[in-house]
């Protein structure tokens, strides 16, 4: 090779991946759910042609939301030494049909959020703050990239 010959750049690989989905072979649409060392089932329900042996991909969104909601507030009170006992979050996900002139349909995330301890009104406003702004929650409400390519 000659000093004008260039070597191209090796394309770049990815990092590690911190999940790995694979067909468990469990009816059409089973998978198995890797992350590190723990282990867990998706599927389609039985009325979307799966065999319900796994939660359904919305469902693996939403508890995303609910884990990371739950676990922002229980680290802001346990930094403020506030006195909540229990934290229990109830989501719903809906999207809502594109509107007029081709407006692309709308993903709303419901969110109830219980809180159990002896919290006065200010701690409780404050935490309802709080849980927007766990990184998923965030994540969720801006626009995201996706990047595929294949191996």
């Amino acid at each position: 090779m000659n000093a004008s010959e260039t070597t191209p750049a090796p394309a770049p690989s990815m990092p590690t991946p911190s999940v790995t989905v694979t067909e468990s072979g469990n009816g059409p649409y089973g998978q198995v759910v890797t992350a590190g060392h723990h282990v867990l089932g998706a599927d389609e329900p039985e009325r979307l042609g799966g065999q319900d042996t796994g939660l359904a991909p919305y469902e693996l969104l939403l508890a995303a939301l609910g884990a990371c909601t739950a676990m922002t507030l229980r680290m802001y009170a346990e930094r403020h030494g506030w006195p909540l006992e229990r934290v229990s979050v109830a989501l719903r996900h809906v999207r809502t049909g594109g509107g007029a002139g081709g407006a692309p349909p709308v993903d709303r995330f419901e969110r109830r959020i219980s809180l159990r301890g002896t919290l006065d009104e200010t701690q409780r406003a404050r935490l309802l703050v709080i849980a927007e702004k766990c990184p998923v929650s965030q994540t969720l409400g801006r626009a995201s990239q996706v990047v595929s390519s294949l191996e």
